[in-house]
């Protein structure tokens, strides 16, 4: 039943009215009755006797006969849901679409046309009954030793599991087209998760090209509620057995499940923002160890978590000779190393060194240049000229920041604009903090004055640019791709990327520069990535040397070393100072668990604000044994049961392995 309240998350039995005894399918929409209100729901067996020793009430309604939640999808979601110490219902709103009449109305054979157009195929192609593409030959993926084995073995219908340390370039998308052809030449089906639309559109292109029109389908939120749930009907009947997505693609209801897929495994896009908050690598591997099915979790950079399933044996790793990597990649320069720094002092401390402006000369000469800024707008953060304190609104304490050049300093949360003079100190004068895409752009265009200068962030994402020479200022993620790649990228404000509060940072920081840099040409064709960071630190060292498994590896050492995430499994529990006591006081926690907390909740980044209710929030964190997840998820969900049972008012937020604990 579509209830979330962690006490009620159980199977409730029902009589099944002798008119809807044939569309009272296992996996159909109905409606009941349940404490006096109609609710909706999913049937999911039928059965001739129930346990329940009361009385049953009959179904109200079917609401569609349409079987939308299979078998292994509700196995799934109940496995999810107990992982991440949430409730079934709240699982099957993400695995499932809200229901479209018009759609569902169709006919079968007219809804599974209609899901290829528009998807990047031909509109109106359905796959020949009975035929399978044959398995592709191993194209790029001849430059990994254990490639043409990886896809031997999925057109031999097994089920390999690899993390995959993708080599720089344009070839991505096309490699897992491979794999998703090999797979699909034994007639099984294939899930692709990608972490945004432009990933999904050069996804799309490589499957249409690998398996032809007809043979697979795209799955996004952009698509509009009719043509996904069109889209994902044509999945659910077995017309396509092929799909691509994003996030919500992962519990795509594909028939004979032979291969998931992956791709940039770290990125904070596979982190769903709604409870019970899982993770599309977790629910992938998950599903791959339930279903028996072949699992490539890929990407530039590789996250702890991926290398904890090369340390379990989970998977293999599959990665290219080191010979190879050296010719696919760009040179990579430290801007603070000890012969620059020899050369030019002031690169210690230069927001642009010599370096980085000699490079980008040189580079626009034969192409675009790419210059990564950390933070999007002009001036994401002031602080007051002379004590340095960072400048806040008086109203709302929000932080204050500059949206333009002739434009006063104002509240970046309430628009309020600045005091006169600091608080602190009474000076009436500011200095910028961080500088931002916009304004550095501006002070490019300075430096560079013959070429355009460009903007790719929040606001107005590029998709791609020429390879004419230009000027390309782009914040993470937002880097369009250059017809022939780019003659050079500098990585600016590493200290923005590296000081950031956050278990993840150096991870993240990694897989920022490594996704640029992967964009620019190889060295051998001139291709080179200025990095402005001291050359000793270890992020910087795997990018130089382009070896992401080694740091991988020495984060999850570490991690180990100091009992966090992935090495052990964390809770966070956030709510009222009340609340939170109770539950850590009555759940009934696994032996060895720690409790670290309560402390005050920082919400929203800032400080709790004076007479706001985030002074009452407190967050607390669990800790236990990995073996024991499944057990302290359990735990506080009962412990969050009591709480619904008794209607406690208050909301209290529980979530597994968050992905930041600060």
């Amino acid at each position: 039943m579509d209830i979330s309240l962690p006490h009620l998350d159980r199977l409730f039995d029902y009589l099944v009215p002798e008119r809807y005894a044939q569309a009272a399918v296992p996996g159909c929409r109905v409606r009941v009755r349940f404490a006096g209100r109609l609710v909706n729901g999913f049937l999911l067996e039928r059965a001739e006797a129930s346990e329940h020793d009361g009385r049953l009430a009959y179904l109200e309604r079917v609401i569609s006969a349409e079987p939308v939640l299979t078998p292994e999808i509700a196995g799934l979601a109940r496995a999810i849901a107990d992982r991440y110490g949430g409730t079934l219902a709240d699982v099957l709103r993400l695995a499932i679409p809200p229901r479209h009449a018009a759609v569902e109305a169709e006919a079968a054979a007219g809804a599974g046309a209609d899901a290829a157009a528009g998807a990047g195929q031909v509109a109106g192609a359905r796959p020949d009954e009975g035929v399978v593409p044959q398995p592709p030959e191993p194209g790029s993926w001849s430059r990994y030793p254990d490639g043409p084995s990886f896809l031997a073995a999925l057109a031999a219908g097994r089920s390999p599991r690899a993390v995959w340390s993708a080599l720089p370039g344009p070839h991505w998308a096309a490699e897992i087209a491979t794999a998703a052809a090999a797979a699909a030449a034994t007639g099984r089906g294939v899930v692709i998760v990608v972490p945004d639309a432009r990933d999904l559109g050069m996804a799309d292109k490589a499957l249409l090209d690998a398996l032809g029109p007809g043979r697979h389908v795209c799955l996004a939120a952009g698509l509009g509620p009719a043509e996904r749930y069109r889209r994902w009907l044509a999945v659910s009947r077995g017309n396509v057995r092929v799909v691509a997505g994003t996030r919500s693609a992962m519990f795509a209801p594909v028939a004979r499940l032979g291969l998931v897929v992956l791709w940039d495994e770290g990125d904070d896009l596979h982190a769903e923002p709604r409870a019970p908050y899982p993770h599309a690598r977790q629910v992938l591997t998950l599903r791959a160890h339930r279903c028996g099915a072949a699992a490539l979790i890929g990407g530039y950079a590789r996250t702890a978590e991926a290398a904890q399933l090369i340390a379990r044996g989970w998977a293999r790793p599959l990665a290219a000779a080191r010979a190879t990597v050296r010719s696919c990649a760009p040179a990579v320069l430290p801007a603070r190393a000890e012969a620059e720094l020899a050369r030019d002092q002031a690169a210690r401390s230069a927001r642009l060194p010599g370096l980085a402006l000699r490079t980008a000369r040189a580079a626009l000469a034969s192409g675009p240049v790419l210059f990564q800024v950390p933070r999007s707008g002009y001036v994401p953060a002031v602080a007051c000229g002379r004590c340095r304190a960072p400048a806040r609104c008086q109203a709302c304490g929000g932080p204050l920041v500059l949206a333009a050049a002739a434009e006063a300093a104002a509240c970046g949360w309430c628009a309020a604009p600045a005091a006169a003079a600091c608080a602190r100190c009474g000076h009436q004068g500011l200095r910028a903090l961080v500088t931002g895409a916009t304004r550095t752009a501006e002070e490019l265009g300075r430096a560079f004055p013959s070429v355009p200068v460009r903007s790719s962030g929040r606001d107005r994402v590029i998709p791609a640019v020429s390879d004419r020479p230009a000027v390309i200022v782009a914040t993470p993620g937002a880097e369009p791709r250059a017809d022939g790649g780019y003659a050079a990228a500098i990585l600016m404000d590493a200290w923005a990327l590296l000081g950031r509060p956050s278990l993840r940072a150096a991870e993240e920081t990694l897989r920022r520069w490594m996704n640029a840099a992967a964009l620019v040409r190889p060295a051998a064709d001139g291709g080179r990535v200025v990095v402005v960071a001291d050359e000793a630190l270890p992020v910087v060292q795997a990018l130089v040397r382009w070896d992401p498994a080694t740091f991988a590896d020495r984060e999850l050492a570490e991690r180990a070393e100091l009992r966090f995430p992935p090495a052990v499994r964390m809770a966070a529990v956030t709510g009222p100072a009340a609340a939170v006591t109770g539950i850590l006081r009555t759940a009934s926690l696994p032996q060895g668990s720690e409790i670290i907390g309560p402390v005050p909740a920082d919400l929203a980044g800032a400080a709790a604000v004076p007479g706001d209710s985030r002074d009452e929030q407190v967050r607390a964190l669990i800790r236990a044994h990995r073996g024991e997840g499944t057990a302290l998820a359990a735990a506080l969900r009962a412990a969050l049961g009591q709480r619904t049972a008794r209607k406690a008012a208050e909301t209290v937020r529980l979530e597994l392995d968050p992905a930041e604990l600060i």
